[in-house]
C-alpha cells in the first residue's frame, strides 16, 4: 500500500459531540458564576483591605474565566487587566506614579520576549518542515519501524524531544498524521491478526495515538520553552519571588523527572493497551517512503538549523560559563549577561536575515509568517504577571498563603509540593495546563512563604504537575487532537490516564523534592 493512497482524514464527529456538550455547559457556568463572586467579593465586607480585596475579586473572576474559558482565556486576561486599572489595586505611595503605569511595567519582563522569541523559532521549524523530518528519521531508524511497541515507543520519544522545544499541540498535530497513515499502513496486519474488521479499533491504533499526546504533554517539561505553562510558571516566580531559573538549571531539574515518566508511561500505557501483535512487515516501507519525498535539506531548514542552535547556545552558555571572569562591557560580560528571553529574541531575528533566495530577497522566515505565532498567550503570559506582581504590592499574598496553611494544617515541604501537584493536576483536567499553572502558583507561593519554606520548589512542582491531565480529551490540546482521530476510545483514555495521573502525583511530587536537593535552586 503505497503513502499515497493512505486516508489520513479523521472522523472528528464523536470528539465534537462530547466536546461541545462539556464546553457549553462549562462556559454557561463560567459566565454565570464568575460575575456573582466578583460581585460578592467586591461588596462583601471582608477583614482585608481596600486593595486586597478588589484584586481578590478580580482574581476570582478571571480564574473562574479561565477555568471555564467562559471568555477566550486572552480575553478574560484582558479583563483582568483592565479591571485591575479602573478599581486602582495597586497599593502605592501617593508620589509614587500612578496604578496604570505600575500594572503595564509587569509587560517589560524579559519572560514575554521568551514566549515571543521561542514561538517565532518554532514557527520557523514548522514553515520548513524541520520538526517532521526529524520525526521521519527517527522512525526509519533500522529495527524501530519493525515491531507495534518499537512504533509506538518511538512516536512517544519523538513526540517529547519535538514538544521540548515547540508547543505541545504544534508536536501532537504535526505527529497526528504521520500516525494514522502508519495505523491504516499495517492496520490490516495488526486488524487481522486479531480477528478486528475495523483496522483503526485496534489496541496498536490507541497506543500509537496516546504515545503521541502524552508523550508531547511528558516532553513539554524538559525545558522552560516546552511548553506555555513553563513560562507562565516562570513568569510568577520571578514577579512573586524574585527567583530566576536559567535554562540549564531548568533542563537539570526537569530531566530525571521526564525521563522517570517517559519510562512509566510506556509501561503503563503498552501493559493497558497492548498491541496485538508484536511484530510489523510494512510500516518500514511507509516510513521510508515518506522520508524520500522529503528530499535534502532546503536553504529554509538549514538557516532555521541554524538560528536554532545558535538559541541553544545562548540559553545555555552563560550558565556554562558563569564562573569565568570578564571586563565590564566586553563581548564577553555581554554574553555571560543573556537572559533567556534576550537569547530567544536575537535568535528568532536571525530568521528575518538569512536569505533563502537572495535576488528575489526572500528570507528564513517573512512577518507574515511569523505574526501567525499564538499572541494570545503572549497576553495570558502578561496578565499572570500583572496579578503575580499585585498580590505582593497589596499583602493579598501573605493573606491567602497564611490562611491555607493554617486552614490545611501544612507544615512541611512534602505536605506543600504533594498539595501542588494534586491541585494542577485536578484543574488540568478540566482547563488547560497553562490556565492551571495561573491558578494554582499564586496559590502555592504565600502558603510556602506562610510556613516558612522556599516556594520555588512547591510553584516548580505545580507547573509540572498541570501537565499530567491525561484522562480526558479536554484536559490537553494533544489529547484532543489525538481523540479527534477516531482511534482512541474514551473509556480507554480515561482509564490509562487516570492510572498514569496517580502515579505522576508520586513521580513529580518525590523527583522534584529529591532534585532540588541534589541540585539546589538557591
Amino acid at each position: 500500500m503505497t503513502a499515497q493512497k493512505l486516508d489520513t482524514r479523521v472522523d472528528t464527529e464523536d470528539y465534537d459531540e462530547v466536546g461541545n456538550t462539556f464546553d457549553k455547559t462549562r462556559k454557561t457556568i463560567g459566565l454565570i458564576v464568575g460575575p456573582l463572586i466578583f460581585l460578592m467579593m467586591l461588596l462583601l465586607p471582608l477583614p482585608i483591605t481596600d486593595h486586597q480585596q478588589s484584586l481578590a475579586a478580580v482574581m476570582a473572576l478571571v480564574f473562574i474565566l479561565w477555568v471555564t474559558e467562559a471568555l477566550p482565556i486572552p480575553a478574560s486576561s484582558l479583563l483582568a487587566i483592565g479591571l485591575c486599572v479602573v478599581l486602582q489595586v495597586p497599593d502605592l505611595a501617593p508620589d509614587a506614579g500612578d496604578s496604570a503605569d505600575f500594572i503595564y511595567s509587569a509587560f517589560s519582563s524579559s519572560t514575554l520576549f521568551l514566549v515571543i522569541g521561542g514561538f517565532i523559532l518554532a514557527r520557523a521549524m514548522t514553515v520548513h518542515g524541520l520538526d517532521r523530518r526529524f520525526a521521519l528519521f527517527v522512525l526509519s531508524i533500522p529495527g524501530v519501524a519493525k515491531s507495534t511497541f518499537r512504533v509506538a515507543i518511538a512516536f512517544g520519544l519523538i513526540a517529547a524531544l519535538i514538544s521540548a522545544f515547540i508547543s505541545n499541540s504544534a508536536a501532537a498535530a504535526m505527529l497526528l498524521p504521520l500516525g494514522v497513515g502508519i495505523v491504516r499502513a499495517v492496520g490490516p496486519e495488526v486488524a487481522s491478526s486479531a480477528g478486528i474488521k475495523n483496522a483503526t479499533k485496534t489496541k496498536f491504533a490507541t497506543s500509537v495515538m496516546l504515545m503521541i499526546a502524552y508523550g508531547a504533554s511528558v516532553g513539554g517539561l524538559l525545558t522552560p520553552i516546552g511548553s506555555t505553562a513553563n513560562v507562565v510558571g516562570l513568569g510568577f516566580l520571578q514577579e512573586q519571588t524574585g527567583t530566576e531559573i536559567s535554562f540549564l538549571r531548568w533542563s537539570s531539574l526537569t530531566a530525571p523527572i521526564a525521563v522517570v515518566l517517559f519510562i512509566v508511561l510506556c509501561i503503563v500505557l503498552l501493559t493497558m493497551n497492548k498491541p496485538e501483535i508484536g511484530r510489523l512487515h510494512n510500516a518500514r516501507d511507509y516510513v521510508l517512503e515518506e522520508r524520500g519525498k522529503l528530499g535534502q535539506l532546503n536553504r529554509g531548514e538549514w538557516n532555521t538549523l541554524a538560528c536554532f542552535i545558535l538559541a541553544i547556545i545562548m540559553w545555555v552558555g552563560p550558565s556554562v560559563l558563569s564562573t569565568m571572569e570578564a571586563e565590564p562591557g566586553s563581548l564577553l560580560a555581554g554574553f555571560l549577561a543573556l537572559d533567556i528571553g534576550t537569547a530567544a529574541v536575537l535568535a528568532a531575528s536571525l530568521l528575518f536575515f538569512l536569505p533563502t533566495n537572495w535576488p528575489k530577497r526572500e528570507f528564513t522566515l517573512s512577518w507574515k509568517q511569523a505574526a501567525n505565532i499564538d499572541w494570545g498567550t503572549v497576553l495570558l503570559v502578561g496578565a499572570g504577571l500583572v496579578l503575580g506582581a499585585l498580590m505582593f504590592n497589596t499583602g493579598l499574598a501573605e493573606v491567602v498563603g497564611t490562611g491555607m496553611a493554617e486552614g490545611l494544617g501544612l507544615d512541611s515541604r512534602i505536605a506543600v509540593v504533594v498539595l501542588s501537584v494534586i491541585l494542577a493536576i485536578v484543574i488540568s483536567e478540566t482547563t488547560s495546563n497553562t490556565a492551571s499553572v495561573g491558578v494554582v502558583v499564586p496559590i502555592v507561593i504565600p502558603i510556602a512563604l506562610a510556613v516558612g519554606l522556599d516556594p520555588t520548589i512547591p510553584a516548580l512542582a505545580a507547573v509540572f504537575g498541570a501537565s499530567c491531565g491525561f484522562m480526558l480529551p479536554v484536559s490537553t490540546p494533544p489529547n484532543a487532537i489525538v481523540y479527534g482521530s477516531g482511534m482512541v476510545p474514551i473509556t480507554k483514555m480515561f482509564r490509562t490516564g487516570l492510572v498514569f495521573d496517580i502515579i505522576a502525583v508520586v513521580v513529580v511530587s518525590a523527583g522534584v523534592l529529591v532534585t532540588s536537593a541534589l541540585n539546589p535552586l538557591s
